[in-house]
């Protein structure tokens, strides 16, 4: 390594427990010089940084959030200043984390990049529930998709994905389960897929909503507070019926904004 010039690590911070980070994760926050954190990183993973001065960069939807460019040129200039840089990201930093545009920032710029891998959200959302995304002779496939669009981007056809899946994780997704539902339904999925949203995945404030698609359809905003996955498929089913019973899967009595169970 020349002098002045550092290494920025992209460590996935876990979907939200402290204890849920890798060792490498932890290692690497401990020696750190400066770590630039998103806003849902949790303050006791943030604290693992003993030496090193923190700056939060969060991207929060609704919320005043740091610029991405911004967010690069920061890293390029610590990298000048320090040896080891951590830019710690939310669950998984290569999964809906903007990581590639990092990764080819810091190397445009001569900088040397490494990623360390964390517990994404939807297989955090998973264990909660101890439920499989993946069981044999009910789901061969998971797709992971988000809704979400930003400034000068086009909208992909997410819709086709979740329903060519035997089971789907949607990142970035509660703030509009209404309209997705109904776009689903409207694309051929049955109203009685199994749905399971969980918030605050590995948290002891977890909570978790279960209901047919068919009546997320008709809800209102889901009352969360924290971030939350979608998840939906087969895989579900008894998750569901065990609050819904078959014969109510698919009525059309009103149906309040969320069951929590």
């Amino acid at each position: 390594m020349k002098p002045g010039t550092g290494r920025v690590y992209l460590v996935g911070a876990g979907p939200g427990a402290p204890d849920l980070i890798t060792v490498r994760a932890a290692q690497l926050l401990a020696r750190a010089n400066i770590v630039f954190h998103d806003a849902l990183v949790h303050p006791d993973t943030v604290a693992l940084a003993v030496n090193a001065e923190t700056v939060a960069v969060g991207k929060r939807c609704g919320k005043h959030s740091t610029a991405q460019r911004f967010i690069n040129k920061r890293l390029i200039d610590a990298a000048a200043r320090f040896d080891t840089v951590v830019r710690l990201k939310g669950g998984d930093p290569m999964l809906f984390g903007r990581a590639q545009e990092e990764i080819d920032a810091l190397r445009c710029a001569g900088v040397e990049v490494e990623v360390v891998p964390g517990v994404t959200a939807a297989l955090a959302a998973s264990a909660e529930l101890g439920v499989a995304l993946t069981r044999r002779g009910t789901s061969r496939s998971v797709t992971f998709v988000t809704p979400r669009v930003g400034d000068g981007e086009q909208a992909g056809d997410w819709t086709q994905c979740v329903i060519n899946a035997d089971c789907a994780a949607l990142y970035m997704a509660a703030g509009q389960a209404r309209e997705i539902a109904v776009r689903l339904i409207a694309s051929g999925m049955r109203t009685d897929t199994p749905v399971v949203v969980v918030e605050d995945a590995s948290l002891p404030t977890m909570t978790r909503t279960v209901l047919p698609l068919g009546r997320l359809g008709r809800a209102g905003t889901l009352a969360l507070r924290g971030p939350a996955m979608i998840l939906l498929g087969e895989v579900f089913r008894d998750v569901v019926a065990a609050v819904w019973p078959d014969s109510s899967m698919t009525s059309h009595e009103p149906l309040p904004e969320a069951l929590s169970a």
